[in-house]
């Protein structure tokens, strides 16, 4: 090509190709890190099946008729947002709820309470909004649900040493 022509050189054909493949591979990807968001982690399914006794067996989290009232009240609500079951997301994981405030005598009371008022500082600087719309029966459901929960393994206590350190008090 003589630097006078005003033609750009042909782009190679494989070129545009390549970029296709490229950007076909990137949706994918981005597709994958969604659907995987979406599922519930191991540790759900299986916690979930060791509390309702049930579960399918593809590994879904559909809930059987024989689940216990508070874990139905807890998939319900928006309680998932931010706490895991063995996981510590924004919130404490149910099982780390669980295993601070079995021990306590007024647990069922105490949890209702904080589920339908709300809290601060009880786990760092993290802020439990309030539940009005759960009436005091369902609060105390929810929390029997929830100190009713086995104490975590010692793999999902390892991980979550990785938490923030503001919930580890």
């Amino acid at each position: 090509m003589h630097r006078d022509d005003e033609t750009p050189p042909p782009r190679p054909r494989w070129l545009g190709w390549a970029l296709m493949v490229f950007m076909a591979l990137v949706v994918l990807g981005m597709l994958n890190l969604g659907w995987r968001m979406l599922q519930p982690g191991p540790g759900a399914v299986s916690a979930a099946q060791g509390a309702s006794g049930a579960g399918g067996p593809d590994g879904s989290a559909a809930l059987p008729p024989s689940a216990p009232a508070g874990l139905r009240l807890m998939e319900a609500s928006d309680c998932l947002r931010c706490h895991g079951m063995e996981r510590y997301y924004v919130g404490p994981s149910f099982q780390q709820i669980a295993a601070r405030y079995r021990d306590r005598a007024d647990a069922v009371d105490y949890l209702a309470g904080k589920i339908r008022n709300g809290s601060v500082g009880e786990w760092g600087r993290t802020l439990m909004p309030r539940h009005p719309q759960v009436t005091e029966a369902q609060a105390r459901e929810m929390a029997q649900w929830l100190v009713s929960l086995p104490v975590p393994s010692a793999a999902a206590q390892g991980a979550s040493a990785a938490e923030p350190a503001s919930a580890a008090r």
